[in-house]
């Protein structure tokens, strides 16, 4: 028997098959590890493709109201197809610049998560007074599907600003 197994080892098919058998794991890991990578890229894009969808169709009204925003944002989701948008956040807010060009909230909808105060405090010396920006941050938890043993799931954040194409800020009938 030990002398089959020397012959076995001396053989190159052996030497082979140790070889696969060492390169193998390592090569179904990285193949993997690439697969999770893509995939995080991919709903990178998504996330940045829905917060610019989301700001642009705001900004494209004088005035909203709930039921509108939640149209608008119903169409933001559509950006992560074919990937559930289940995970998904938004806080959107329309600001209005005093006198000091300092921004005041007009209005402000969250959903999904924690409001995003740094953005709005980031449009500071933006616009002039009467002027105004729209400001929507969109979040999504990405849960990679071989590495989740290893990373656990992160968010991914984006932010659009956008001025009103028709008015100087816009209005919401019905926002909080």
């Amino acid at each position: 028997m030990i002398k089959l197994f020397r012959n076995y080892i001396r053989d190159e098919k052996g030497l082979s098959f140790i070889e696969t058998a060492v390169l193998f794991p390592v090569l179904l890991t990285m193949m993997m590890a690439v697969y999770d990578l893509g995939q995080g890229v991919v709903v990178n894009q998504k996330t940045v493709s829905a917060s610019q969808i989301i700001a642009d169709l705001i900004t494209r009204q004088e005035v909203v109201d709930t039921e509108t925003v939640t149209d608008i944002v119903n169409a933001g989701e559509l950006a992560f197809a074919p990937y559930s948008a289940v995970p998904f956040g938004y806080d959107i807010a329309s600001i209005e610049f005093d006198e000091e060009s300092d921004p005041i909230i007009l209005w402000r909808i969250t959903e999904n998560m924690s409001q995003s105060d740094a953005a709005i405090d980031s449009t500071e010396g933006l616009g002039e007074e009467g002027e105004g920006v729209v400001v929507v941050s969109v979040q999504y938890s990405y849960e990679p599907y071989f590495s989740n043993f290893v990373v656990d799931s992160f968010n991914m954040t984006e932010r659009a600003f956008l001025r009103g194409r028709k008015s100087a800020t816009v209005g919401c009938t019905d926002c909080p």
